[in-house]
């Protein structure tokens, strides 16, 4: 039963981030516990983004930037074009998903480009890794910046709006450790690179505490109760209908361009994902604990059907450069 749900890319830590939000749903942590486990994923997160600092190769960035018309391609779809799609895709919808899950589909909008599986993707079709690389560590980089910032500039919605203090969180639990790892990286970059489990379980288990924590917060304050099961519906549908316009979009904008095949993949694998590892360290140091479940929601909607439609896609374009006989990448 596994292995065919891994062949439609629904692996093991997908289950488990329907767990953890099932979890939060039915036995949220109160209290003294909520409190420490506040604390424990504030450490958590930190430590996420000192290793993000510590394995980004500054030279892999710099080197894949020769190929500047494919970086910026990619990088405006991630900042500009997803964007404004989901911010008209939150104002025609709001109403029937309620503020808060509309200001998520906002956030969702800002988020950078996901790292692993993007490149991961662009691999599997046999396209232009190196340039992949490039295009994603350059995507996060910039946003562990410029996404606060630009959620501080769209999303002043009345008691919704981004606390002052907030932009002080992100510096000190985000930018600092990343910027700590980025300057250690020459004595503890090695160490990170052999010790690939390790950073792995950091980064899926401080997800995964997120994720709990989040959706507990939700549960505690009364907030599920708030929104019916139809904006449910309605959301799952409104995030497969964005991803399947962001898709079709970034496909017909690498036509339009000219770009080559190996080229195209990585615009439309690292321009069209949105990151669940970066967004939701961000919605919990920007917005209230009483609201960041429904906030993050269609990220994590989002994450998984880009997850699902990613692998199918990926897994076609390897056949079809076997049929024409192209090398690896």
């Amino acid at each position: 039963m596994f292995a065919r749900l891994k062949r439609i890319g629904i692996d093991t830590y997908m289950l488990m981030l329907l767990g953890a939000v099932l979890l939060g749903l039915v036995l949220p942590a109160r209290g003294i516990a909520a409190e420490g486990l506040g604390r424990f994923t504030y450490f958590a997160v930190a430590l996420l983004f000192f290793l993000y600092g510590a394995k980004l190769d500054p030279a892999s960035v710099r080197a894949g930037m020769l190929n500047w018309r494919l970086q910026g391609l990619t990088f405006a779809s991630t900042y500009v074009l997803i964007p404004v799609l989901a911010m008209a895709v939150a104002a025609i919808f709001g109403p029937l998903l309620g503020p808060e899950v509309a200001t998520g589909v906002v956030f969702l909008g800002l988020l950078p480009s996901t790292v692993q599986s993007s490149i991961a993707f662009v691999s599997i079709a046999q396209g232009n890794v190196p340039a992949a690389i490039c295009a994603a560590s350059l995507s996060n980089l910039v946003g562990v910046v410029l996404t606060p910032l630009l959620v501080a500039l769209f999303l002043q919605v009345g008691d919704g709006g981004i606390d002052p203090s907030a932009i002080l969180r992100i510096g000190t639990q985000i930018l600092l450790p990343f910027v700590l790892g980025q300057v250690l990286r020459p004595w503890v970059g090695a160490t990170v690179q052999r010790h690939r489990n390790a950073t792995l379980f950091v980064d899926r288990g401080a997800i995964l505490l997120i994720v709990y924590s989040a959706f507990g917060a939700g549960t505690v304050s009364g907030l599920w109760a708030q929104i019916p099961p139809t904006a449910l519906i309605v959301l799952i549908l409104v995030m497969l209908i964005l991803l399947a316009l962001v898709f079709a979009l970034v496909a017909a904008l690498g036509r339009l361009c000219g770009l080559p095949d190996a080229d195209r993949s990585v615009l439309f694998f690292c321009g069209s994902t949105k990151s669940l590892a970066s967004g939701l360290p961000i919605a919990t140091a920007l917005f209230p604990a009483a609201i960041v479940g429904a906030t993050v929601l269609p990220v994590l909607v989002y994450h998984m059907a880009q997850l699902l439609a990613c692998a199918v896609i990926a897994q076609s374009g390897a056949r079809r450069a076997a049929r024409h006989g192209m090398p690896a990448a």
